[in-house]
């Protein structure tokens, strides 16, 4: 089985033609009845020996942590220690310039990208709790941007290295986190202020998310990888703080108001992820719709029956947008301006 990033290897090797790449892929899409580029491909296993790689790696890390935890330094025991984090990270370098450089093996590479980071960003965020174990607010935050930074040099030095393409996403995240945590440390104590935070950062990466997009709208280099993982990065950004902020979680209860406004917003949602041909904004805003519709169904007097329902529209209509996403894609992109469209995603490879 040959993914999308082998094919791009083998014309990019001189292995194949380009127009033999092409050929397959639209003869794959013929056979799915769908165009590839909306497919949203991402490469996450080549096989099972993945899952076998990631099992024993996860275990020989969490080995690892263990043992420099052991390591402390002067930490007192309830602390974290650097060590961890610093071992952690150092073997997850070392392991990747096998599994990732060499053998190009897809889970295990994303594991060991997000150990390197994390690794990295616990090292440091150790140091600083260790140094100041009684930090305020706005010291903490300090501490925190420190490990953020950290984490985002760690992810800069992986990509340069490896090029994997998640790590622009955890990278973004991570600068995020630099940007949002400074804010914190100058403004301590506004409990709104972190939310607004994260949703200007999530518009960021998003942002960014579609420059990428934007330099590859027929969706046939790495450069939509980056920008798939960018997306799955902001989506969540998004969602999380504008629903925090609109109260939709505060309590068990939701007005009908309220509720119809998480919906109008889902379908909003749904409009920006036709357009742009991504579903991470549906996915990342899915449990707050379902919660907006459950509470629309109790109060209209199905309460033994408000979770099934729910979830027989909301299932229902997912499906339904699944199969004929095409279609409402191009009912969708044929209506923007012309200066919209030529920057989204191509609706099939042969506008390419």
């Amino acid at each position: 089985m040959y993914s999308e990033s082998d094919l791009q290897d083998a014309v990019a090797a001189g292995a194949i033609r380009p127009e033999v790449a092409q050929a397959l892929r639209d003869h794959v899409a013929g056979l799915r009845a769908t165009p590839l580029v909306d497919e949203e491909h991402f490469r996450l296993l080549t096989g099972f020996n993945d899952i076998f790689v990631s099992i024993a790696s996860v275990i020989l890390l969490l080995a690892v942590g263990w043992l420099g935890n052991a390591l402390r330094f002067g930490a007192p025991e309830h602390q974290p220690v650097f060590m961890s984090g610093l071992l952690i990270a150092a073997v997850s370098w070392g392991l990747a310039e096998y599994f990732t450089r060499t053998r190009r093996m897809a889970l295990p590479s994303i594991l060991l990208l997000i150990a390197f980071v994390g690794g990295a960003a616990f090292a440091v965020g150790a140091i600083g709790i260790q140094m100041f174990p009684r930090a305020g607010d706005s010291l903490g935050s300090l501490i925190l941007c420190l490990a953020a930074a950290a984490g985002a040099l760690a992810a800069w030095l992986h990509w340069r290295r490896f090029m994997v393409p998640i790590t622009v996403a955890v990278g973004a995240a991570a600068a995020a986190g630099v940007g949002v945590t400074l804010i914190l440390a100058a403004v301590p104590g506004n409990g709104t202020l972190p939310f607004l935070l994260l949703l200007a950062a999530g518009l960021a990466i998003f942002a960014l998310a579609m420059w990428w997009d934007m330099s590859d709208r027929a969706r046939t280099t790495r450069r939509s990888d980056v920008a798939f993982w960018l997306h799955l990065a902001a989506a969540p950004m998004i969602a999380h703080s504008l629903f925090h902020l609109l109260g939709v979680l505060d309590s068990d209860q939701i007005s009908v108001g309220r509720a119809v406004l998480v919906v109008a917003l889902y379908v909003a949602f749904g409009l920006v992820a036709l357009a742009i041909d991504r579903r991470a904004l549906l996915v990342s805003s899915l449990a707050y719709v379902l919660f907006a519709l459950y509470a629309l169904f109790r109060q209209a007097g199905a309460v033994e029956l408000s979770w099934a329902l729910t979830a027989l529209v909301i299932g229902s209509a997912l499906l339904l947008l699944s199969a004929l996403w095409h279609h409402a894609r191009a009912w969708i992109v044929h209506g923007l301006p012309d200066a919209v469209t030529q920057r989204l995603p191509y609706l099939d490879r042969a506008a390419a």
